[in-house]
């Protein structure tokens, strides 16, 4: 049988190669975030550390340490843009090269997670970084159906971040879309702050700004949201919507009725007009098999109550309670670890807040029209 000569052979192999081995990568457009904003950062007109720090540099020296330290974590932070292009590709620069906890995927302590609104203006999720490294360069999405739309990318809740720009082909329409006004601000704990989400945008604070179509700020801190009043102070200094207390999970009896009312006190006198939400803790989801969490749960939920009670009674108004009992739900499900949140737990909580915070941001004579309080 005779054979074909080397060289035809080299010919005819050249000519099936698919084309796209041969094509060279497209040149990328890269836009730096911090030139147009990302929301979730408050004290915009204040000297930071770093830029993605949540807390303005003056606070390192107001704030309790630990509460500084985790205040350099991005958590609650999204960039905002709106782009036709079919891939889109970010590089980035990570705080810490601890990418992951032995409860909490690298996903959602270091990575990106990207939204974006569909054809009925509806967000739904699109990808998330998997970061195997601190400082790293890759496509968060390629192949993207046709098409000029909004995208939305949460950034780590458990990291911070040292910089980070988005790349698309040259020639691909890109805009930076701008913070948007006041937002909902969370001030709270391990939860608030995110653990354990798979993703940053499956944390409730990421979930009910998608809801509710508003920006929301994430001045959570694992261990140490205790209603500091060097936290109202900066809190205070926020034009927001509306304010989110739910610092329970880091306090006892004892210290909710010490600081409770002072806190609400001190928003008020400084934001009159703006609603104030008070949350109980989430109860354990074994607390029902252990007799101690339980009486622990009960006793945060009535001092809890005491000071809203109190508060009404003085005067205070623009005030809303989110009771705690079925925040995660009554199956032992909702929880990681008995404490921090699943996925499913934390939907379970945006559904419980969603009702509470609609009432809330309804302006006062609609509020008064509807028989709410």
């Amino acid at each position: 049988m005779q054979t074909l000569p080397t060289v035809v052979l080299a010919v005819i192999g050249t000519l099936l190669m698919p084309a796209v081995l041969s094509a060279a990568p497209p040149a990328l457009e890269w836009h730096d975030v911090t030139t147009w904003g990302v929301e979730g950062r408050l004290w915009e007109d204040e000297e930071r550390l770093r830029w993605f720090d949540r807390f303005p540099a003056a606070a390192e020296k107001t704030v309790p340490p630990k509460v500084w330290t985790l205040s350099r974590d991005s958590a609650g932070m999204a960039v905002r843009f709106a782009t036709d292009a079919r891939t889109i590709r970010i590089r980035m620069k990570l705080l810490k090269d601890d990418l992951a906890m032995p409860h909490m995927p690298a996903t959602g302590v270091s990575g990106l997670d990207l939204y974006a609104h569909d054809t009925t203006g509806r967000w739904r999720w699109v990808a998330a970084t998997k970061p195997e490294k601190q400082e790293f360069e890759a496509d968060l999405i390629a192949g993207l159906a046709p098409g000029r739309r909004e995208y939305m990318a949460y950034l780590p809740l458990y990291n911070g971040v040292e910089n980070l720009a988005i790349g698309v082909p040259a020639g691909a329409d890109f805009q930076g879309l701008a913070p948007r006004g006041k937002p909902i601000v969370f001030y709270g704990t391990s939860i608030t702050h995110g653990a354990c989400a798979s993703r940053p945008g499956m944390a409730h604070v990421a979930i009910l700004g998608r809801r509710l179509d508003r920006p929301v700020a994430n001045v959570g801190f694992s261990g140490n949201g205790k209603m500091d009043a060097a936290v109202g102070d900066l809190l205070a200094r926020v034009d927001a919507a509306c304010y989110v207390i739910d610092c329970l999970p880091n306090m006892d009896a004892k210290l909710v009725r010490e600081r409770c009312i002072p806190l609400v006190k001190q928003l008020r006198a400084a934001r009159p007009a703006v609603p104030i939400v008070l949350v109980e803790d989430r109860r354990f989801t074994n607390e029902w098999i252990l007799p101690a969490k339980q009486a622990f749960h009960d006793a945060n939920h009535a001092a809890l109550r005491e000071a809203f009670d109190a508060l009404r009674r003085d005067g205070v108004g623009g005030l809303f309670y989110l009771p705690g009992d079925g925040l995660l739900g009554d199956d032992g499900e909702g929880a990681v670890d008995a404490s921090h949140p699943t996925d499913l737990g934390f939907m379970r909580q945006a559904d419980a807040f969603e009702p509470v915070l609609r009432e809330a941001l309804q302006e006062p004579s609609d509020r008064a029209s509807s028989g709410a309080k």
